[in-house]
Order: structure tokens, then sequence, then C-alpha cells
């Protein structure tokens, strides 16, 4: 049985990581998937590589879990929608979706997964855990509160989350995904994210 990290050493690690995800973020955008070496990235986040390859044994596993922080919320930013009210609370996570989806880095990783994934085979195989971003997290959160006080009746909560978070990024992303001017006022992305919780109330508000 392994002996469990002190804290000290838990925060290392953690320090660890956030570096390498930046120095990786950093190197995946300016060279691309295959051009990035995984010694320069340990070099520039200034850790061995052994300490690299215990936290990321793969290439792959690296670039999923840099595409997932671009999109994390710091801990001190919980994500806590209005539970009484059922549209309020989906026009706020909408429009926390919609600021993710705004982030230059998420754009440009996400890019990079379509263009690289089609000559790499470890990265078309993989299914990134998109799951584990908050806001995606604290909607299915939602979904289940509403549902148990009686707001709502979200009989499944994946399809659900996707018809939501697929009418905001059809509008407020993918347009920017392929042409990179594409940009919208705030008042259109709130419109956007207002005209898809009224969707979503209308087919599951109670």
């Amino acid at each position: 049985m392994p002996r469990e990290l002190s804290a000290y050493h838990r925060q290392v690690a953690a320090q660890n990581r956030a570096a390498i995800l930046e120095a990786a973020a950093g190197l995946f955008l300016e060279l691309g998937y295959d051009r990035t070496p995984l010694a320069r990235v340990a070099d520039n986040a200034g850790v061995s590589k052994a300490t690299l390859f215990k936290q990321f044994p793969t290439k792959a596993e690296l670039f999923e879990a840099t595409v997932l922080a671009a999109g994390a919320t710091p801990d001190s930013e919980p994500l806590e929608p209005p539970s009484d009210d059922f549209h309020a609370g989906l026009v706020s996570l909408g429009e926390a979706y919609a600021e993710l989806l705004s982030r230059p880095r998420i754009a440009d990783l996400i890019r990079a997964v379509i263009a690289e994934s089609a000559r790499f085979p470890e990265l078309r195989e993989r299914t990134f855990d998109f799951g584990t971003l908050p806001v995606l997290r604290a909607l299915r959160r939602f979904f289940q509160q509403a549902n148990a006080q009686g707001t709502a009746n979200v009989s499944d909560l994946d399809v659900a989350a996707a018809q939501f978070l697929g009418m905001i990024a059809t509008v407020v992303f993918w347009p920017r995904l392929v042409h990179g001017n594409w940009s919208l006022t705030d008042d259109e992305v709130l419109h956007t994210v207002d005209e898809a919780a009224r969707t979503i109330t209308a087919r599951y508000g109670r």
C-alpha cells in the first residue's frame, strides 16, 4: 500500500502540475502537438523529465490535461446558480459556459485537437473528459437539484445538458473556431444564452 503524501509534498506536486500545464499550453500553441518535445516542456516548467512523466506518462495525456486546464475555474470562484428559478439558474450557467468558450486558449487548443487528431491515433482515440470541467459539473448538479425541488423534470441529464450547451456553442464558439475574426457583443452573447435557457425551460421546466 503506497504511503500517503504529506501536505507539503501534495502542495509541491500541485505546483509542479500547474507549471507543467502552463508550459505545455504555451508550447503546444506555439509549436503544435507534433513538434512539442516533452523534454522542453519539463525544462520550461522547471521540473525534471522524471517529474513530468510521473504525472503525464504520454504526450496525449499531457495534451488532454492542458485542454481541460484551460477550461478550469479557480476554486475561489464556485459556480452557484440561483436554485429557486430554473430559467435564471440556466442563464447563470450559460453565461459561465459562454465565458469559458471565449477564452483564447480554448479555441486555439480545440483547433489543435481537430488539426492534429487526423495524424496521431493517440489523440483521435482519446475521449476528452470535458465532463470534469466545473461548469459542466455545475449544470448536472443544477438539473439534479431542480428535479429534487420540483422546478423541472429532466429525465436524461446528459441529453438536456448537450441540448443547452449545444445551442450556446453553435452561436458563440463554432463560428469563431472556423472564422478567426468572428465576434459577438456582450448583448448578443446574453441574448443567445437567454434564448437557450428559455428553450430548455419550456421543454423541462415545471
